[in-house]
């Protein structure tokens, strides 16, 4: 069931997904070569909870850290630890989501470890651009289609692919809500976008082809081909003025 949000509960959502957003920001600053990812959790969780939220993440399905951090060909769900070392030219995607009033804000980014390859960057750009212009589509009587199409015509017109076993969500008084919101679609199919709709809209692009696996912890998930991914992630309203980014300082 889709759940439309009321002005009182956009505010609480507003609030949760700015300090998402902080929290993201303050560990990509940290994000360098020698930092391991445990270390880029502490920061967030500590962040989170001195905000007077609860990280979203932590024992969520029992995931047992504040943050998922993948690195490399680690698409999502990346479980931070003392033994993961960050290194100059990996690629580090972040996705971090806090609980504050009962509601929640979730986003992600992925940072470049000191100077990247080309090829590495590119991904990045497009990943990110791929997000915006997905959100760009959310609009009042769009289509989950179009915002999933947007995304995938971009990236694919790169040779980039669109991890399909994944997708973007609601987003609201539950982590995960309905609707699901694929990242490949057919404009003009789909439920229909309504104001007062929260998701969270999240491309996650591989270089290579689009099969993942899930390794032997239950969480981490890579990319099947070892090639690179990256993820970029906000939680978005449905307005009757257009779409409007809550995991935003503005």
């Amino acid at each position: 069931m889709i759940v439309l949000k009321t002005s009182r509960e956009l505010a609480a959502m507003r609030k949760a997904g700015k300090i998402s957003q902080q929290a993201l920001r303050l560990a990509g600053e940290a994000v360098e070569p020698g930092v391991s990812t445990w270390e880029l959790d502490k920061i967030i969780r500590q962040f989170i909870e001195k905000s007077g939220a609860t990280p979203s993440f932590l024992n969520y399905g029992g995931f047992p850290a504040s943050a998922c951090i993948s690195v490399n060909d680690v698409v999502i769900h990346g479980i931070p630890g003392k033994s993961t070392i960050l290194k100059k030219g990996d690629i580090v995607g972040i996705d971090v989501g806090a609980c504050y009033e009962g509601f929640h804000g979730d986003n992600a980014w992925t940072f470049p470890v000191g100077e990247i390859s080309p090829e590495a960057q590119a991904l990045l750009d497009a990943t990110e651009k791929a997000l915006f212009l997905g959100i760009a589509q959310a609009r009042p009587g769009n289509r989950l289609g179009d915002i999933g199409h947007a995304v995938q015509e971009y990236v694919e017109a790169r040779n980039y692919s669109v991890v399909r076993e994944f997708v973007g969500h609601g987003v609201g008084a539950k982590l995960h809500e309905d609707p699901s919101v694929p990242n490949y679609g057919t404009p003009g199919r789909g439920v229909r976008l309504l104001p007062g709709m929260t998701i969270a809209i999240e491309p996650m692009v591989n270089q290579g082809k689009a099969p993942v696996r899930i390794l032997d912890d239950g969480w981490t998930t890579v990319t099947r081909d070892g090639s690179l991914s990256a993820h970029f992630e906000h939680t978005v309203a449905i307005t009757a003025d257009g779409p409007v980014i809550l995991t935003s300082l503005d």
